[in-house]
């Protein structure tokens, strides 16, 4: 059932409760939880905060604690599956879904009492009508007393037609029935066949800090963070994200007047929050010049920089720019304070004669104290490289963990481990992406593309997470858009399988919509994946909370494909 005042139906009811958070690892669902434990923390109440990294995961951990809590937030994940079909729960156990996946699930939305959804009805759900997809049973089989006597004998010679009667009313109802359903599935089908996103569930929460008139600018700040989280990882449209841009920058425009007094004093600790347009250049102001140019994929491809001509282009933009090479490569810090000054007007002119038109972007910037200066992308792909760390030491909780310190202000050192984390994804991506196209690594098999990194491909083990997969997959894609001359291989989706584990021998696999400017950013792979997996008997694990992610036996992989490229044919 979804909430419709998020304060008395949700906040409410958990204010004088225990309550279970089960958060999901993606950078919105951090920022989302950081809110809520703040608006917890201010209210004194008691909660236990649990990672989850996929559907196995929220199973073990709900049957960790059915007995400890009897309401549970969820924080993405669980909208898009029948929850209480998945757990069992017993009658008393209350669920607060906030999930940004979509479709939500018909049974979640239809239940009125277990089920409470935290999304936000402007967003285009489309869900079907009660009536379409259930049906009452009682009068199902309607009344067909009265054929025989009390002593099973017949009660009249009218025992025939009256027979007649009662056999053709139910075919009558059979044959309803086949339509009713036949419809259903129809329905239902159409409803549920794309994957896409809605709203971020850090923007949701701090809505309901607002309404509770308790929101700061640390909760603002990480609902900036959620929102650009969508944006970086290619989750929402232009459209969506441009709206919802406009609506944190009015909390901005209101927390910059209601705190004059404070920044004016400019102390040690104060915080600034500003809107911006800033270049498409990831990283840049941690980074050279010249690197993050060429480790963006904005530029990267543009420029085709896997390419002796994209060099040579690049080197001319740069001369274009009049940026001597020494400022170019060294230290953003360490540049000329006059060259920084006037840096995005040159690069924005220049990339105009170069064909970069939109090198500039709607997006929101922080000051902490004097000299801390972070971009809200710069906070995203440093706390997505803490998530996915690779590091030997750390399993799945303490990455969380430390994902969530470094979005606090006041932990900036794990802050710049994670985008020295960044950096070093952001480099591997860019020179995987370089190599895949040089080799002719991607191959158009009909319907879809497909690329599959081989073990000891370097850095293989980074692209055995998801995030960092889906971002390799999205880059790659673009950057085959802009070198291949085949126009119908630009309308084509693409299929990316890297190494999993090689111990029990599987690969992760991502598919991701054609790219496209006007793409709605719905994702078909979800259901394709589930039937090509049921057809061929595959042995695949479809744990991730997106269903486009899934997990498959190495051996399997041919069969699957075909499967794939038979279905979608």
């Amino acid at each position: 059932m979804f909430i419709t005042d998020i304060r008395k139906e949700f906040y409410e009811v958990v204010a004088n409760q225990r309550v279970a958070l089960l958060v999901a690892s993606d950078v919105d669902a951090l920022c989302a939880c950081k809110i809520l434990q703040s608006l917890f923390h201010c209210d004194q109440i008691q909660y236990t905060l649990v990672p989850v990294t996929g559907w196995q995961d929220l199973s073990t951990a709900f049957l960790e604690h059915r007995e400890q809590f009897r309401y549970f937030v969820l924080i993405n994940c669980g909208a898009n599956v029948d929850l209480l079909e998945m757990l069992q729960p017993e009658d008393d156990s209350i669920f607060f879904i906030c999930d940004t996946h979509r479709p939500v699930d018909v049974v979640n939305v239809y239940n009125d009492t277990q089920i409470k959804l935290l999304i936000k009805q402007d967003d285009d759900l489309g869900v079907p009508s009660y009536d379409d997809i259930f049906r009452d049973e009682e009068d199902e089989e309607g009344d067909d007393s009265g054929n025989e006597s009390d002593d099973g004998s017949e009660p009249s010679g009218k025992r025939r037609r009256f027979d007649e009667g009662a056999v053709e009313r139910r075919i009558e109802r059979q044959r309803a029935r086949r339509e009713w359903e036949g419809r259903r599935r129809e329905i239902l089908f159409d409803y549920e066949q794309y994957e896409y996103h809605g709203t971020s569930a850090a923007m949701m929460f701090f809505e309901l800090a607002w309404v509770l008139t308790k929101d700061t600018k640390d909760m603002l700040w990480w609902a900036i963070i959620g929102l650009t989280d969508q944006w970086v990882h290619d989750k929402i449209t232009h459209m969506k994200y441009v709206t919802d841009v406009a609506t944190m920058q009015r909390h901005v425009s209101r927390h910059s007047h209601r705190n004059e007094d404070e920044e004016n004093s400019l102390s040690v600790d104060c915080m600034r929050i500003s809107f911006e347009y800033d270049l498409r250049l990831t990283l840049y102001q941690h980074w050279s010049l010249y690197e993050s140019i060429c480790n963006s994929c904005y530029t990267s491809c543009n420029f085709k920089l896997w390419t002796l001509n994209g060099q040579k282009k690049l080197q001319e933009f740069l001369a274009d720019m009049g940026l001597p090479l020494k400022q170019v490569r060294q230290k953003f810090n360490c540049m000329d304070m006059s060259i920084k000054e006037n840096l995005r007007d040159v690069i924005e002119e220049s990339s105009n004669k170069y064909g970069l038109k939109d090198i500039r972007i709607q997006t929101f910037g922080v000051h902490f104290g004097f000299k801390n200066r972070f971009f809200a992308s710069d906070m995203v792909h440093a706390t997505a490289a803490l998530l996915e760390s690779t590091d030997k030491d750390g399993s799945d909780s303490d990455n969380f963990i430390k994902a969530l310190e470094s979005l606090s202000r006041s932990n900036l050192d794990r802050l710049h481990s994670g985008i020295d984390l960044a950096k070093k994804k952001l480099l591997a991506i860019q020179q995987t992406v370089a190599s895949c196209i040089c080799t002719n690594l991607i191959l158009s098999q009909g319907p879809f593309l497909y690329c599959y990194l081989m073990e000891g491909t370097p850095d293989v083990n980074l692209f055995s997470k998801p995030m960092a997969l889906t971002l390799l997959c999205k880059y790659l894609l673009k950057a085959f858009v802009h070198s291949t001359r085949n126009k119908r291989c630009k309308l084509l989706p693409l299929i990316m399988a890297a190494p999993k584990s090689v111990e029990k021998g599987t690969v992760i696999i991502v598919g991701i919509p054609p790219e496209s400017e006007i793409s709605d950013k719905k994702n078909f792979f979800g259901r394709a994946f589930e039937k090509a997996a049921e057809s061929t008997s595959s042995r695949t694990l479809h744990d991730h909370f997106d269903t486009s992610i899934i997990e498959l036996k190495m051996e399997d992989r041919s069969k699957f494909l075909d499967a794939l490229i038979t279905l979608l044919s």
